[in-house]
């Protein structure tokens, strides 16, 4: 029996994941939360194989939460659950110790077929993310500019590029303004960029939102 926690802010989403799962025989679903601190109360106390993960979780950027997770609980299989497609986090994630990636909006199939996989220790990577990776150790492909960031300078850029102030991406993150301005300073460094509306027009045209 594969043990699952579900963990999505969106009641909604979760019930319907669970309807999804229900229908499998050998899937037990152990435990639901709706923001981190929550996801690692219920790791702490329930037996868990598999947590299906969303990234947008209260409380916690997704990515560190993540890696927090990986680092506490080694043995449980984390899939991710996003709203965001591979380009924008399946790298990021794979790399912070995801064991497979799932947009909301692929074929409901295969989150059965992807959990089964990473319960029994391998990968989930869909095709588009098997290319992404390819393009990723190809030493001749150059990276696009998004890549070379940090998690966390990604991050905030994506919320400037989603039209987040400064001290609104401080609130979220929980982090200072100044920190927050340092995260921004360096992104544009190493995009070679000057201005937010720079960042707004290279998220726009590369599809990074959603």
């Amino acid at each position: 029996m594969i043990r699952i926690i579900i963990a999505d802010d969106h009641a909604v989403m979760r019930l319907g994941t669970k309807q999804l799962l229900a229908e499998e025989v050998d899937f037990e679903i152990v435990g639901e939360a709706a923001d981190a601190f929550d996801v690692v109360h219920r790791l702490r106390t329930v037996p868990c194989d598999v947590l299906l993960l969303d990234l947008n979780m209260p409380k916690r950027n997704g990515v560190d939460l993540l890696k927090d997770i990986r680092s506490e609980f080694p043995n449980v299989a984390v899939l991710i659950l996003s709203m965001h497609p591979e380009e924008q986090f399946g790298i990021r994630t794979l790399r912070a110790g995801a064991s497979g990636y799932l947009s909301k909006d692929g074929e409901p199939e295969l989150i059965p077929k992807a959990i089964r996989i990473v319960a029994g220790g391998r990968k989930y990577v869909s095709p588009a993310l098997a290319q992404l990776l390819a393009d990723d150790v190809d030493m001749n492909f150059q990276k696009p500019l998004h890549e070379i960031l940090s998690d966390r300078e990604y991050t905030v850029v994506r919320l400037i590029a989603s039209g987040n102030t400064v001290g609104r991406i401080a609130e979220l993150l929980t982090l200072s303004v100044k920190t927050v301005s340092n995260y921004r300073a360096r992104a544009l460094e190493k995009m070679n960029m000057q201005t937010n509306s720079d960042i707004m027009s290279y998220f726009y045209k590369n599809g990074l939102l959603s």
